[in-house]
């Protein structure tokens, strides 16, 4: 279980170039150059990075919030949630961090396509149906591939984890336009 991560964030004029650790309401936060100050509430990344020996860093919270806050988001969309508030970030760093979050099982990922994977705070606990047409994706639960899962199993010894899966193929709206 994750302690909800909230931040204030005062922006004045000018542009950020770099991220400092600064001390605002009591609580440890970082400011930007150009004056952005984030407080950090969420105490279960700095203890969990802290358990295995890393460091906490503005980057690393910034990354988290995003995918929070965007929920199933690709690491460019993060990025430029990111860089709204510390525009040095780059998506070298993004995709680092998204390692590591995954790593410590506090994001989970998912290709819905050929594009870049989307990034979740929330253990998927679905199957994504995508359509190669229009793009739109189903949400089903991962119970609908019960059957095939066991067949899997029985005839090739292969364990199928549904949670992170995605299948493509044309949505009911793209068949019904096709047929007419």
């Amino acid at each position: 279980s994750f302690h909800v991560c909230c931040h204030a964030i005062r922006a004045t004029a000018g542009s950020a170039t770099s991220i400092r650790p600064a001390v605002s309401c009591g609580l440890l936060g970082w400011s930007t150059a150009r004056g952005a100050t984030i407080v950090v509430v969420d105490t279960s990344l700095r203890r969990t990075l802290h358990n295995r020996g890393m460091r906490m860093t503005p980057q690393r919270q910034l990354v988290l919030d995003a995918v929070r806050e965007l929920q199933h988001a690709t690491p460019e969309r993060i990025c430029e949630q990111v860089q709204r508030v510390a525009p040095a970030v780059n998506i070298t760093t993004i995709y680092r961090t998204l390692d590591l979050l995954e790593g410590l099982d506090l994001v989970w990922h998912t290709h819905l396509g050929h594009g870049a994977p989307s990034y979740s705070t929330q253990a998927h606990e679905h199957v994504h149906l995508v359509c190669h047409r229009c793009g739109e994706v189903t949400e089903i639960p991962p119970e609908e591939l019960i059957d095939l899962t066991a067949r899997l199993r029985e005839q090739f010894g292969f364990v199928l984890n549904p949670s992170h899966l995605a299948l493509s193929g044309r949505c009911v709206h793209c068949l019904e336009a096709e047929s007419s």
